[in-house]
């Protein structure tokens, strides 16, 4: 790195921060969000949530990569409401490479203005885990996720076709039983993050 101090880190300047701010986002969970991006170098837009996807905001899980890591940095501790303005350097959103599809020239640094509407419990987070895993046996039976199926469809309140609820839990352990025992342990379950169990 030689002897030059770069501050290559996220800048976050809060916009708006609502009167009661819960819960606050974290890794893993599940976020709601509109966002535009703009190029610092001459303020010009590369991109807007709001006329992306018919301006439906952006679902994303945070801290698992599925945004550049200087979102990933930028959306922690922040609540539904908030509004943040945040500076992303290079070597946390596009680097050397630049994003030629989204006209994001090389070593480009970025600001982002973005708006959160929801924090949801990720769906791979621990708690998701232990409250699918009635009997607390750290394994997921079929029974279990049945179940948990049963409550978040109504909870959501939409028609549904019975056989969608078995389509579903057949195609959850396809994925996620990857040892066919017919259970879907923590470690299995839990791929975003393997640390915390």
């Amino acid at each position: 790195e030689g002897g030059t101090a770069v501050a290559e880190e996220v800048q976050i300047e809060v916009l708006h921060l609502p009167e009661t701010c819960s819960p606050k986002s974290k890794k893993g969970d599940l976020l709601n969000a509109h966002y535009d991006g703009f190029l610092a170098s001459d303020g010009s837009k590369f991109y807007c949530s709001r006329t992306h996807n018919e301006g439906h905001p952006k679902w994303f899980v945070l801290g698992v990569g599925q945004v550049i890591k200087g979102l990933d940095i930028a959306m922690m501790n922040m609540c539904p409401g908030e509004k943040r303005k945040v500076t992303i350097p290079p070597s946390l959103a596009y680097g050397q490479q630049g994003y030629a599809q989204a006209k994001i020239p090389p070593n480009a640094t970025l600001i982002f203005e973005i708006e959160l509407y929801a924090v949801n419990k990720g769906p791979r987070s621990v708690e998701a885990f232990n409250e699918i895993d009635k009997d607390s046996d750290k394994k997921l039976s079929e029974l279990e996720i049945s179940q948990y199926l049963k409550e978040e469809f109504a909870r959501d309140g939409k028609k549904r076709h019975p056989s969608a609820h078995d389509e579903i839990l057949a195609d959850i352990f396809k994925k996620n039983d990857h040892d066919g025992d017919g259970f879907i342990s923590a470690k299995e379950y839990n791929v975003y993050q393997h640390d915390e169990l």
